[in-house]
């Protein structure tokens, strides 16, 4: 089991080019990554995107990328020589004009506009593509060791809040069959109290309970949450992404809970659906970091 909610960082180096990738994950229902990269290398983006796409299944993820290149194609410095010329030109012609002193150096005209110009040439996308290939797989790495830490801990929360819900199912199970002879016992005594004493009519009485026990009945849900307990378990085992199928599993198993809750008419099973509740409110918050 893995959360959500991760760090990791990647460097790869190679001819003198530094590519360094950051992913930072928090919860999200569903996957959407985004790449704060600078314009000029754009065309990173759709690498990035499938390895991490292809790495986990849900959550937000943010990338943020630097590279540095410090091969000696980095930089191309290019000089205007013509420009240049006129520059001394017009210099020397002020010096006659004005009786100038000449301090005119090639000091001063390096520091020209435009007369040096610094390029950068188009760089080896196809090297810089698989540097940013290898940094992505390493900080995903890292992310993933730290998601599958805090995912054990998660796990081991979901197995004591199950244990939990299990446990107040198996009393609401044990209970369910003394509600409908309670109740018949309950209204044999009004209905006793209500005739000063004379026997009820145990044909309409009897009536009565089967209708009573009809409508109480919760054999059913108990029956179906014991199954989603056993799912729920089951999912929790496993190697593969089981965040989105618990969150199903959470909500069918609020169902089931609330549907004995409306159907309880007695003050023990209703506390016991009551902590059901509870119990199942916790299971679906921390599904909320499950990948």
């Amino acid at each position: 089991m893995k959360s959500m909610t991760g760090y990791g960082k990647g460097v790869a180096v190679k001819d003198k080019r530094t590519v360094s990738v950051e992913i930072k994950s928090v919860n999200n229902r569903f996957l959407e990554v985004s790449c704060k990269l600078p314009k000029s290398l754009m065309y990173i983006d759709d690498v990035i995107q499938k390895a991490i796409k292809s790495s986990v299944s849900r959550g937000s993820f943010d990338v943020y990328f630097s590279y540095e290149n410090l091969s000696d194609s980095a930089k191309k410095v290019t000089v205007d020589c013509a420009l240049a010329k006129e520059y001394v030109a017009a210099a020397k012609a002020l010096r006659a004009e004005f009786r100038l002193e000449d301090d005119y150096n090639v000091t001063a005209l390096l520091r020209t506009p435009e007369v040096v110009s610094v390029s950068v040439p188009e760089d080896d996308r196809d090297l810089v593509c698989e540097l940013a290939r290898v940094a992505t797989a390493d900080a995903l790495e890292k992310l993933n060791v730290m998601r599958k830490t805090e995912g054990d801990g998660v796990r081991k929360d979901l197995t004591t809040l199950i244990g939990n819900l299990q446990s107040y199912l198996d009393k609401a199970k044990a209970r369910a069959p003394q509600v409908v002879a309670d109740y018949k016992k309950g209204l044999c005594a009004r209905v006793k109290e209500l005739m000063d004493g004379y026997e009820p009519d145990e044909a309409k009485l009897l009536n009565e309970v089967a209708f009573f026990a009809d409508k109480a009945d919760i054999n059913e849900e108990i029956s179906r949450l014991y199954s989603h307990i056993d799912q729920f378990k089951a999912i929790c085992d496993e190697s593969v992404p089981q965040g989105r199928r618990l969150d199903f599993l959470s909500q069918e198993m609020v169902r089931e809970v609330n549907t004995m809750g409306s159907k309880s008419n007695d003050i023990t099973l209703t506390g016991y659906v009551v902590a059901m509740k509870n119990e199942v409110e916790k299971i679906k918050e921390q599904i909320r970091n499950v990948e």
